[in-house]
């Protein structure tokens, strides 16, 4: 046991130590903020992974896990502030988030640093889905199951099925949101763009007879690109759009949902990418 810990804080010295050497040589070498930045990432994300099992087990107690998500959400994101200098700001809608609750809220998927938007957007009393997978990581896969994660089978359609038929039922007993990346996969869009939609969130939405509140992230292609060995600090742009009802459709009116609200995203997608906040962050300039 004694050895574990020794190798445990001489691995964790190591890694700063890298980590903190990376950033000083990077104005000489603007290459090594990638990796520099990667490693803080990495780093903000283990411990909060931590640290949400330790809150998730401690609000069971209570009964209020479903607040976990919330919770841990935010340190991420206030850690995240100070170790890659990534910040992501709602600059209008940031209410409908919390007046629609419960609902089904959706976002624009670009890269694995949307796991950062998501700590800056999420409100209390919301979860997230997740492929079943990622139940078996160490830390985070336990944070997410005991925080009441929505693991769903992509390769089971009829396992999908029924973890959004509990998600539905979930939503209305307990008043929880769920948020859900509709394309699926991440884009790594280097402009305005977005992925097909899947349908799954809609059924979802209107299974419940739930709001769907779209999330739009600017293109944020100029800080992070992974070809490119690119990850800077800065501010990311964010507008949550106004709730779509879904009151009184039904299964035949999924699709035509589907494409209505994508075309309100690519909308929306576009213009927050011609402010000068999101020019910054795509790579063009003021």
């Amino acid at each position: 046991m004694h050895t574990l810990l020794l190798y445990t804080l001489y691995f964790l010295l190591s890694y700063l130590t890298l980590t903190i050497s990376l950033f000083a040589l990077s104005p000489i070498l603007p290459i090594l903020s990638f990796p520099a930045r990667c490693l803080s990432a990495y780093f903000s994300l283990v411990i909060c992974a931590i640290y949400g099992v330790l809150v998730s087990l401690f609000l069971r107690l209570l009964g209020t896990h479903r607040l976990a998500q919330h919770l841990t959400a935010r340190a991420f994101a206030f850690l995240m502030r100070y170790t890659t200098g990534v910040t992501f700001h709602i600059i209008s809608g940031e209410h409908h988030l919390h007046t629609s609750r419960p609902c089904v809220i959706i976002g624009n998927h670009q890269s694995e640093l949307d796991v950062l938007l998501l700590a800056r957007i999420f409100p209390p009393y919301c979860s997230v889905t997740a492929k079943s997978s990622l139940k078996k990581v160490p830390f985070l896969g336990w944070f997410m199951a005991l925080s009441g994660t929505v693991f769903i089978d992509r390769a089971n359609s009829q396992s999908a099925r029924q973890a959004f038929s509990g998600a539905a039922s979930e939503m209305l007993q307990h008043r929880q949101s769920v948020f859900i990346f509709p394309e699926g996969t991440r884009s790594y869009a280097r402009g305005p763009e977005l992925g097909d939609f899947k349908k799954g969130a809609f059924h979802l939405a209107v299974q419940a007879q739930v709001d769907v509140v779209p999330v739009v992230c600017a293109n944020y292609w100029g800080l992070l690109g992974a070809r490119e060995w690119r990850f800077r600090g800065g501010e990311i742009p964010v507008r949550v759009l106004e709730p779509v009802s879904t009151k009184g459709l039904g299964v035949e009116d999924v699709e035509g949902l589907t494409k209505r609200v994508r075309e309100r995203m690519l909308e929306a997608l576009r213009e927050v990418g011609e402010t000068e906040e999101g020019r910054m962050v795509a790579g063009k300039g003021a």
